[in-house]
């Protein structure tokens, strides 16, 4: 987002920014294991996307849908890159950045979900 483009309001939550940051992160980390590369960056993309589907979402129901759908997106991305630091396929400290912030999305995301 640009300094003059004002964007929607969801887009300056601290929420947005962190599952931005997430799957930034996990796409950087250029997992060398191919088939866990691809289901990581795919599952840290859905993480942003869902909670993009979900944040202006007025009815209670569908917002926490999408939240559980982001939630368990994160678990997956996170689950995959731990995988890939046990095999040698990306460094610890990626996956130490990427596993600390993915904490941090979840507990936003399960405050959103209340």
């Amino acid at each position: 987002m640009t300094d003059d483009l004002e964007g929607f309001a969801f887009q300056r939550l601290d929420v947005y920014a962190a599952a931005k940051e997430f799957a930034r992160l996990v796409q950087a980390a250029r997992i060398s294991d191919k088939e866990l590369c691809d289901q990581a960056t795919r599952a840290a993309k859905s993480t942003f996307c869902h909670l993009c589907e979900g944040l202006p979402n007025s009815g209670a129901a569908m917002r926490r849908k999408y939240f559980v759908g982001a939630d368990n997106s994160l678990h997956e991305a996170v689950g995959a890159v731990d995988l890939g630091e046990a095999l040698g396929a990306v460094s610890a400290e990626r996956s130490r950045r990427i596993q600390q912030l993915g904490l941090r999305l979840h507990k936003m995301l399960r405050g959103l979900m209340r």
